[in-house]
Order: structure tokens, then C-alpha cells, then sequence
């Protein structure tokens, strides 16, 4: 029971595309209390802007205080300037593909080894991709404008004056300083962190014998600026390669040292590794040696070195009166050795996922990670083949805004052309396929036997029309969560299926057929498609600030990694945003009265896992009991889980759960294209049932107690709370919305509020009421009860309470009985047809059961019936809850 002093303080964390300060707090006004501007922790306030405390939580019969605070961080993915981030995207693409390896830390030395090849991998192709990038820029710059368009006698142009097109260095100086900028850009951003208010403190990994919570390894990489400066410095050499005559070997100085700066440059990428020791390697000599050698004295040394290779190269190139020789073989040779390093990637992968398949061969299907494991290297090709088509689409649309007539490109453009326009075709094929087939298992799954499946209807009880319009929205989510990484699958086997067909073209075909013409023409569409909406859709999000939140998605899913495989991408939030949470909700623990509740939203729900799981890990074991956690429309386990298993693995989310003991809770609407459940899974509805496998709350995972049904309709299994959508009621004293809500206003649902005072444990998970009524399903045994539509009777006292004994006798009867027909259990899965357990004789007044009133005599306990038309449910009769009659 909370004490008279007991007070909850609710910390709120918002999810992509950003979130009003006031609508995060559920208020008419909100102001700052604490923050830096960037990151801001809001509380509501009252028409006089004075911060005020939220509504109360119920507590058994009295109710406890509770204050909201809302952390708001869209300002650091949207806003202004900040929407040329997204033509960095493929970079930050490529390094979201590192995170999301297979587990290898916890294999054999083999496993071990093979992760660090795989690292040293991903790091390659991020720093071909960046060299690529420069390429593009330079053969943009150097030849297709100062060497080409802005020659002596060539018509493009015509304002410019003759006395700049026949002086050759201004051109070369002007060209090569203007891609140099570019790298200064890229630099200052990479250079660029988002400055933390906490007290100083270690930001280090847990040690090898801690349990691994989620994103335990999501820590600050003390080697990023040894990676970005072989980045820069590798950048610098492709400009001054590509205007000396590209990588045909030659016996100019600048040509030689630019070489040896480039091969420096691989040799130390694939040196580095992993430098924050998520995974607890031991710090041999090699490492030590590498990170001695990479001193900042050597970095310093390193870029001097190339810009000034850049500064001797600029005023003396070539002649600048045609196409650059050095055009050709420079982006060729980085785009075959792009493809052959996403190649080798996707090679070494297929090795360690079979080694590493003991981490996760006994989970169900649903759970195992996506493509077995695999599918960081999809991610990783696709990352890379669209800087390469950004590049070439962006120098193919400014040579069609040029004229196009003169200018000349080198042939590896038109292998990048023949791969879009293949890839294209091929897209489009699919997508023929792809959208009625997706249509068509819709359909099919709204004609089936039952017209409304048998989770809805338990939900929905009572309410036919709900029924129906839920029925279709619930499947059409479950297409989308259960297909959705497929797309991701499909785009990365086109544009495979692209590159290996102009890979054959280039190197056997010695002429183009007709057919690879039409491919080629299609290719240049897309890609000059590609590069012009992208730069359009900038430049009217920096014009209206409004436009920029759709490229703010792009920015909330992948800067939330750190700089680890590539470093020129944009800051990571996550470094920002977790140890503010977690030092805020510090800041209320240090009242020994306080209870602390994290909750998040959708992305918001990956930042407060993480927060609770850094919290727990450095508390105090008497405080660790006074922190909760509360998910609402959440991502982390069909998505997170499942493309990030090393990170934010299924054995992490259950330490998680353990940690909490009960206090993870979880908000979900089977309507929630975006949002899944968290801790439950292989659910399924007998007799009137809802039954599933989840985590407990004693740390272990398997069959858990039927779902119980809460005072405003929601169906509470293990931790998840199934919200009925569209919603019950409407409530006395509550926000009500009509009509469905899928991915939004879980805040307003009147379940977030008992979630709330379950996670501070204030209120247990036994205190639901009764199902409504019993059903039969196909695959049930013979003798259950028939299925009946309507509501319940209800046959306990309004405001009593579920007890413990029958839900107890509920899970041994699920953990002893073995299936019908004598098939072997798996582990973590429910039989399809479980034998109707006895009733258990406990006198706790439920339906079914045999009770001793006191009188000497036992009476069997009335089953449950259907109440009459108009007859209020009974999880509608709560005291706190009552239907407005409107």
C-alpha cells in the first residue's frame, strides 16, 4: 500500500515526426522546466503558464499524486537546416547496417572472428561509399563543368566570359574547391555532437558477467574521429586520383602519394574495430597498437598531407578541354569494388548466422531474427546502391539542365544507368504482383468461416458493429507488420538481380543490345527522378518548416544508432536523449517517496526501454523496485528485435522484463499498423479465452494466465494491454475519440492510466474482471461450451477484485497437460488444442467453481449467462468509470 507521501512522477518520451509539447502532456499548455532548448523536459501548466501536477492515479481505495513531465527531442532531427540531412541518408543507412549484425559475442573463437571480419567489412564499403560520393561530385565539377562545359569554344553557358574559359587554373581551382567544400561539410557535421546536461559521469559498457539489457552497446565510440579523419583524408585523394588520370598507375609524386594516402586509408578502417567493447573482446596488442598509431598528431598529419596534394594538384591539371581520362576508371573501379564489398558481406554472413542460429532456434518463428539473421546485408546494398544512383542521377540531371547535347560522361555511368533501369523494371513487375496479391489475402482473410476473428470478438464483445469495422483494420495491420521487411527484401533483390545483369553487360558485352538501350533510358529517368525529387522535397523543407517532418522520419530511424561503420552522418540523438532520461529520473528517485514511470510512444518506447534498462543498471537494489515502465504502441518486437538481435535482442528484452519484475507494461491495439505487442506472443483464443506465451514476471518466459478484462474493456495478457479500438465507452471524466485510432492518442485511452499505476505498483495485474462469455473455436475439444454472442452476466460483488488461485491453476494446467494427439511441445509455443482443464475448487466466487458460503453446505457456482439487451458489460460498471449515457 503507498504511503500518505507516495507520489508518481510520469516521464513521457514522444515517437517520431515530432510531438507538440502540449499534446505529450495531454494538456491545453505546457512549459519548459528543465533542458537545454534542444532537448526540453515540459510539464503542463495552467492559463498563467505555472506548472501544474497531473490528474491522479488510483490506488486501491484512496488515490496518489502524480506529476507528467514530457521529454521533447524532434528539434533535433527537423527543423531549419537540418533537412540537407537527408541527402545524407544512404550514409547513414550504411551505418544503421552495422548495428544490425548477428549476435557473435557470446560463440566460439570462430564466431568471434567471423564478426570481425564482418565488421572490418561493413567499414569498407562505408568508406567506398564515401569515396564514390566525392567522385560523383568531382566529375560533376572538374569534368562535366570545368573541363567540359566551360572550355574555349563550347557553347554551354554562354554568360560566362572568355577570359575565365581560357584560363585553365581559375577553372580547376574554382572546380576542385567547390568539391573540397563539400568534404569541409561534411567533416564539420561529423565533427558534430549534441551537448549532454548530466553531470559528468563514465560513459561506459556493462562488464562481460551482467545480464545484457537492451541497447547496452549504444554508447559513444571513442575512435570516431580516427574514422572520420580516413574518411576526409580518403575523399581528398579520390579528387586529386581523378584529375591526375584516375587509377591507372603513373609516375607523377602527387598521383603516388595520393595512392599511398588511399591505401593508408583502407588498411586503417579495416584496422578499427569496435572500440566501445560491446561485445567484451579482449584488448590485445593489436588494437592497443592501432589506436597508438592513429593519434591525433597522426591524424593531423594525414589531412595536411592530402590538402596539400589538393593545393599542388588544383592549379595544374590536365588540360581541361574535353572529358577527364581519370573520370572513367575512378567511378568504375569504386563502384565494382562496392558491389564486391556488399558481396563479401553478404557471403560472410551465411557462415556466422549458421554458427550463431543457437541464440534464437527455439524461439518461434515470429521472433527468430529477419532473414535468419541475414538481413544486414540487403540494408547494406541497398544503402550503398543509392548514394551510387544519388551521385550519378545528380550529375545525369545537371548535364539534361546543360543541354545534354555535348557533354560527355564516362561509360561506368551508363552501367549505373543500365542497373536503375533494370532494377526499375523489375520493381515494377513486382509491385504488379506484390499489391494484388497483398490485396487479394486481404479479401480472403475478411471471407473466411468466421467473419470476425476470434481475438476481435472477445475484444469487442457485445458490439457487432465494432466488430466489423475493427475485423478489417486488424487484419490489414497484421499484413503490414508480418510482410513489411519483406519490401525491403524485394528491393534489395532487384537492384541485385540489376547489378549482376550490368555487371555481364560491361565486362562481355563489348556493344549494348537494343533491349539494355531501353533499360539504360529507363535507368536516366530514375535516376534523374530520384536526384530531383530529393532535392526539391530539401529545398521546400528548408522554405516551410512544415514539409520538413516527412523527411524527419528519416532522420528518427536511423540517427538514433551511433557513428560506428560510416562517420559522416548527422548526430545521434540517442546519445543525447537516454542519459538525460536517465539522470531526470535520478533527479526524482533521490525523494524517497517518488515512484518513476517512463513511458513511451512508438520511437519514444525504444528510448524509454533503454533509459529504464541504463536507470536499473546503476541503482541501488531498494530503488530499482520504485522504477516502471510503460510501452504504448511499440515497435520493439516485431521490428527492433527482429532487425537488430545483437542490440536489442529477445534474451535483452527479457533480462529487461526481469529487471522490472511485472512493472513492464505494454499498451497495444491489434489496429496498429506500426505498433505491436512487446511481451506476449503465440496468442491464441480457447474457449472464450485469450491465452498466449510471454515473459513473467519472476524472469522466465511460457504460458501465461488467461487474459483478464480490465474496467474499460481491455484484455490484459501477462504485460500487453489489448486496447479495444475503437474505444468503450464514452467515460465520465474522460477524453473520448470515435472511430479507429490505430497509431495515435494511446495517452487518451482510459487504460493508460491503470497501466500507469501498474508500472509504479500501485495496482496489480489480478485486479480485471471476468471474461464476458465462453467460445468455441475451431480446433477446440469437442464438449466445450457453444459460442454465444453477446455479453455476460456478471456474477461477482461491483468492485471486487480477480484473485490469484485461479489464474495459478489456469498456467500449471498450460505447463502440464501435454498436447492432443501426442505431438511433441515445442519450447516457447502453445499446443493448438488444449483439453479443457477442471474447474479448480477455490472460493474466490468465480463462475464454475465450487464455494463454501459459510453455511456448511457447498453450492456450485453459477456459469456465466448472457445478459439481456441493454444490460451494461460489467468491465463498463467499474466505480472509477462510468458510461456518460450520451
Amino acid at each position: 500500500m503507498p504511503g500518505p507521501d507516495t507520489r508518481v512522477v510520469e516521464l513521457r518520451v514522444h515517437g517520431i515526426l515530432g510531438t507538440k509539447p502540449q499534446d505529450l502532456t495531454d494538456s491545453v499548455a505546457s512549459v519548459d522546466v528543465a533542458g537545454d532548448g534542444i532537448g526540453r523536459i515540459v510539464r503542463p501548466a495552467d492559463r498563467l503558464l505555472r506548472p501544474v501536477s497531473g490528474p491522479d492515479l488510483s490506488a486501491g481505495e484512496r488515490t496518489v499524486p502524480r506529476s507528467i513531465e514530457g521529454y521533447v527531442w524532434g528539434d533535433m532531427t527537423s527543423g531549419g537546416s537540418k533537412a540537407l540531412w537527408a541527402l545524407l541518408f544512404p550514409f547513414a543507412l550504411a551505418n544503421m547496417a552495422h548495428w544490425m549484425l548477428p549476435p557473435t559475442d557470446a560463440g566460439t573463437r570462430a564466431v568471434r572472428s567471423l564478426g570481425a571480419a564482418l565488421r572490418a567489412g561493413m567499414r569498407l564499403a562505408a568508406l567506398l561509399l564515401t569515396m564514390l560520393f566525392i567522385a560523383h561530385l568531382t566529375v560533376l565539377s572538374l569534368d562535366l563543368l570545368a573541363s567540359q562545359c566551360l572550355r574555349p569554344g563550347s557553347g554551354c553557358l554562354g554568360a560566362v566570359p572568355d577570359g575565365l574559359r581560357t584560363a585553365q587554373p581559375p577553372r580547376s581551382v574554382l572546380a576542385m574547391v567547390l568539391v573540397a567544400a563539400v568534404l569541409f561539410g561534411m567533416s564539420r557535421l561529423s565533427a558534430m555532437s549534441w551537448r549532454v546536461c548530466t553531470p559528468a559521469t563514465s560513459e561506459a559498457g556493462q562488464h562481460a558477467q551482467d545480464p545484457k539489457l537492451p541497447g547496452a552497446g549504444v554508447v559513444r565510440d571513442p575512435e570516431t574521429s580516427a574514422l572520420r579523419t580516413l574518411h576526409i583524408v580518403a575523399g581528398l585523394c579520390t579528387m586529386v586520383l581523378t584529375a591526375l588520370g584516375g587509377f591507372s598507375a603513373s609516375a607523377d609524386p602527387r598521383w603516388m602519394g595520393a595512392a599511398v594516402l588511399t591505401g593508408l586509408c583502407v588498411l586503417g578502417v579495416l584496422a578499427l574495430d569496435d572500440p566501445t567493447d560491446s561485445d567484451h573482446r579482449p584488448d590485445n596488442r593489436f588494437r592497443r597498437t592501432v589506436r597508438s598509431t592513429l593519434s591525433r598528431y597522426t591524424r593531423l598529419s594525414l589531412v595536411s598531407v592530402a590538402a596539400l596534394l589538393v593545393l599542388v594538384t588544383a592549379p595544374a591539371t590536365d588540360p581541361l578541354n574535353g572529358p577527364l581520362a581519370g573520370s572513367g576508371s575512378v567511378t568504375g573501379s569504386l563502384t565494382l569494388g562496392l558491389l564486391l564489398s556488399c558481396g563479401y558481406v553478404g557471403l560472410l554472413l551465411i557462415p556466422t548466422v549458421l554458427l550463431s542460429r543457437s541464440s534464437w532456434r527455439r524461439l518461434p518463428k515470429k521472433l527468430r531474427p529477419w532473414a535468419g539473421g541475414w538481413f544486414a546485408a540487403p540494408v547494406l546494398l541497398i544503402a550503398c546502391l543509392l548514394g551510387a544512383g544519388f551521385g550519378a542521377g545528380l550529375t545525369l540531371t545537371t548535364r539534361q539542365a546543360l543541354g545534354g547535347s555535348e557533354q560527355r560522361l564516362p561509360g561506368s555511368y551508363d552501367t549505373v544507368t543500365l542497373l536503375w533501369g533494370t532494377s526499375t523494371a523489375l520493381l515494377v513487375l513486382a509491385g504488379l504482383v506484390i499489391v494484388p496479391w497483398a490485396l487479394l489475402r486481404w479479401w480472403r482473410a475478411l471471407q473466411s468461416e468466421s467473419a470476425v476473428s476470434p481475438e476481435v470478438e472477445l475484444l469487442h464483445a457485445g458490439r457487432s458493429g465494432d466488430q466489423r469495422s475493427s475485423e478489417r483494420a486488424w487484419k490489414w495491420a497484421e499484413l503490414q507488420r508480418g510482410h513489411g521487411h519483406r519490401l525491403v527484401l524485394v528491393l534489395a533483390g532487384a537492384l541485385s538481380a540489376g547489378a549482376v545483369l550490368a555487371a555481364i553487360l560491361r565486362l562481355w558485352a563489348p556493344q549494348q543490345p537494343d533491349w539494355a538501350r531501353w533499360l539504360m533510358f529507363l535507368g536516366v529517368g530514375a535516376l534523374a527522378t530520384l536526384a530531383a525529387f530529393l532535392l526539391r522535397t530539401v529545398y521546400l523543407a528548408v522554405r516551410r518548416p512544415g514539409t520538413a517532418r516527412a523527411l524527419g522520419v528519416l532522420c528518427d530511424l536511423t540517427l538514433f544508432w551511433p557513428r560506428e561503420a560510416h562517420p559522416v552522418v548527422p548526430p545521434c540523438y540517442a546519445l543525447k536523449v537516454i542519459p538525460e532520461l536517465v539522470n531526470r529520473a535520478r533527479e526524482h528517485l533521490s525523494d524517497p517517496h517518488a515512484l518513476v514511470v517512463l513511458s513511451g510512444h512508438s520511437q519514444g518506447s525504444l528510448l524509454a526501454s533503454v533509459a529504464t534498462a541504463r536507470l536499473l543498471h546503476g541503482l541501488d537494489e531498494s530503488d530499482r523496485g520504485r522504477v516502471g515502465l510503460v510501452t504504448a504502441g511499440s515497435q520493439l518486437q516485431w521490428a527492433y528485435t527482429r532487425g537488430f538481435p545483437d542490440v536489442l535482442g529477445h534474451g535483452s528484452q527479457r533480462e529487461l522484463a526481469c529487471s522490472l519484475q511485472g512493472r513492464w507494461r505494454s499498451l497495444c491495439r491489434g489496429t496498429d499498423p506500426l505498433g505491436g505487442a512487446v511481451t506476449t506472443w503465440s496468442r491464441q483464443v480457447y474457449d472464450g479465452k485469450l491465452l498466449g506465451v510471454g515473459f513473467r514476471a519472476d524472469g522466465t518466459e511460457g504460458p501465461l494466465p488467461p487474459a483478464a478484462r480490465g474496467p474499460t474493456g481491455a484484455l490484459v495478457l501477462g504485460s500487453d494491454h489489448w486496447l479495444p479500438d475503437p474505444q468503450r465507452g464514452p467515460f465520465e471524466h474522460r477524453r473520448w475519440l470515435a472511430g479507429l485510432l490505430r497509431h495515435t492518442e494511446y495517452s487518451g485511452d482510459p487504460e493508460w492510466d491503470r497501466a500507469v499505476s501498474m508500472a509504479a505498483g500501485l495496482e496489480t495485474p489480478a485486479r480485471g474482471t471476468n471474461l464476458p462469455f465462453r467460445t468455441t473455436v475451431a480446433g477446440s475439444c469437442a464438449g466445450a461450451a457453444p459460442r454465444t454472442n453477446g455479453t455476460a452476466r456478471r456474477t461477482e460483488p461491483e468492485g471486487s477484485t480477480r484473485r490469484e488461485g485461479t489464474v495459478i491453476a489456469m498456467e500449471t494446467v498450460l505447463e502440464d497437460e501435454p498436447p492432443v494427439g501426442g505431438a511433441e511441445e515445442r519450447t516457447g509455443d502453445l499446443p493448438r488444442n488444449v483439453p479443457e482443464p477442471p474447474p479448480p475448487v477455490r472460493g474466490d466466487g468465480l463462475p464454475g467453481v465450487e464455494e463454501d458460503l459459510g453455511d456448511g453446505t457447498v453450492h456450485e457456482g453459477t456459469p456465466e449467462i448472457i445478459d439481456p439487451p441493454g444490460i451494461t458489460p460489467p468491465w463498463e460498471r467499474g466505480p472509477a468509470l462510468r458510461p456518460s449515457g450520451h
